[in-house]
């Protein structure tokens, strides 16, 4: 068998893939992408990774590679240089992924796609992507009830290491973790109240004078903590269960995500996109759930809202998809999640034969549905009004495989833990009629909900 051949071997299937894979958490550069398929229907395949052949680290115009030989800088696209060390193998049957590039897309990625100004601070100095080359991997199908271990050119010795250690724990319950993630401090904005309500006027004014339709408009939080990440996201995963979930092991730092929201996937020479417009909590007495979700449902707002980022996303898939293919196959259907209700839209198009799936990642990027519209104008005024750089939030973690398949997410409902800090991010679309106490408290509730996983997580009810 050829060393870049792929070989696949059949594992006894396992529910809970964050329990199974627990032991290989700790490992540098480990990635799990997490359907939650224990606590939701909402996703179908895990994947998980370690022991990358090569990474590659970008820092405005310059990407670090490193691999077996050493590590060198390029100036190339980004985009480019992961192509560049991707296969090109047909696509799989049964398997979504059968080794290639994983990691994180930060936000900030976009200054190498559009002419932004430079304003916000980056005070966190991270990366504007983290992307691992991997030949082997654990892929679970939820549906299928199956699971493998597939690897590129490993000794039969490797091969019987790797599956004793995705072997089944005896204990499979959904909290096999150490509780050692804690919050030592206060959670506390890095904007006051004053300074978003003037942000706000601005965003109004923008809107009122033409430039824009919508903002997204966010503020961080941070928290000293410590402790291993893995358990924190244990425990988000248990109480905020999510289908397109992500925990990442990187060097300069560990993201811990619970994404709701899609941001491309590319199958079978399809793409799909799924924005989340429109947001109801959720409540435990059966009737007002429903009224919740009812209101949602016939919101003008929300809808016009949703409407708004569909347009974007079709324009933006058609920049490199087949002309006269995309499609809105699904209008403000209602996905109910652990904790709320969302309004989802699904946008399709296809996939030209000469375009790869990292074409369509970088004429998107990023999704518009964390932007606002028109993306380019609401993106320049993100920059203006936001005081610091957004990182790993409102970016991308995904995979794209040697054969040319792809998922992402939206990084929302994302925590980045580095050094002793502890950060995440949470905003909303500020539109026409969008009232100012309304959308800065719904940053702290969603900032809130996030970070109620802690019990000493304190975040204040207002920031005033």
């Amino acid at each position: 068998m050829s060393a870049n051949a792929l070989e696949v071997v059949a594992l006894e299937y396992c529910h809970d893939t964050a329990a199974r894979v627990q032991n290989l958490a700790a490992l540098p550069w480990f990635t799990l992408l997490d359907s939650c398929r224990f606590a939701t229907s909402g996703g179908r395949y895990d994947i998980a990774v370690w022991d990358p052949v090569a990474t590659l680290t970008t820092f405005g115009a310059r990407t670090v590679i490193t691999d077996a030989s050493g590590s060198r800088e390029s100036s190339g696209d980004p985009f480019d240089l992961i192509r560049e060390h991707l296969g090109d193998d047909p696509q799989h049957d049964f398997l979504p992924f059968v080794g290639g590039a994983v990691g994180a897309f930060s936000y900030d990625l976009a200054r190498n796609l559009e002419q932004l100004p430079t304003r916000a601070l980056d005070d966190l100095e991270l990366p504007d992507m983290a992307v691992g080359i991997y030949r082997q991997a654990l892929v679970v199908d939820h549906e299928g009830s199956s699971a493998w271990f597939i690897h590129r050119g490993l000794s039969t010795d490797a091969v019987h290491g790797c599956v004793q250690q995705l072997a089944i724990p005896r204990t499979m319950t959904p909290a096999t973790f150490a509780s050692d993630f804690t919050v030592t401090s206060p959670v506390c904005p890095d904007i006051s109240f004053t300074e978003y309500s003037n942000a706000f006027s601005r965003i109004k004014n923008y809107i009122r004078d033409g430039d824009c339709y919508q903002v997204n408009y966010a503020q961080r939080f941070s928290a000293r903590a410590a402790g291993n990440a893995w358990d924190a996201y244990q425990r988000l995963r248990l109480r905020n269960a999510a289908p397109y979930a992500a925990f990442l092991r990187l060097p300069m730092g560990d993201v811990v995500c619970s994404s709701p929201e899609r941001f491309l996937q590319v199958r079978s020479g399809r793409v799909e996109t799924k924005p989340i417009k429109g947001t109801r909590s959720r409540s435990a007495e059966p009737r007002l759930d429903e009224a919740l979700a009812a209101e949602l449902t016939s919101s003008q707002k929300d809808r016009a809202e949703n409407l708004m980022i569909v347009d974007l996303l079709r324009n933006d898939l058609g920049k490199s998809c087949t002309t006269g293919s995309v499609s809105v196959p699904k209008l403000f259907e209602l996905e109910s999640f652990a904790r709320v209700h969302h309004l989802v839209s699904t946008v399709t198009a296809d996939v030209p034969h000469d375009k790869h799936a990292l074409d369509i990642l970088r004429d998107c990027f990023p999704g518009g549905s964390i932007t606002g519209a028109p993306k380019l104008r609401a993106m320049e005024i993100i920059e203006e009004l936001e005081p610091t750089r957004r990182s790993i939030y409102c970016g991308a973690v995904g995979y794209i495989s040697d054969d040319g398949q792809m998922d992402t997410n939206i990084a929302i409902r994302t925590l980045l833990f580095t050094g002793q800090q502890l950060h995440c991010w949470a905003g909303g679309g500020i539109v026409a009629d969008s009232r100012l106490d309304e959308e800065y408290q719904e940053s702290f509730n969603k900032a809130a909900a996030l970070l109620s996983v802690f019990n000493d997580a304190e975040v204040p009810n207002l920031g005033r």
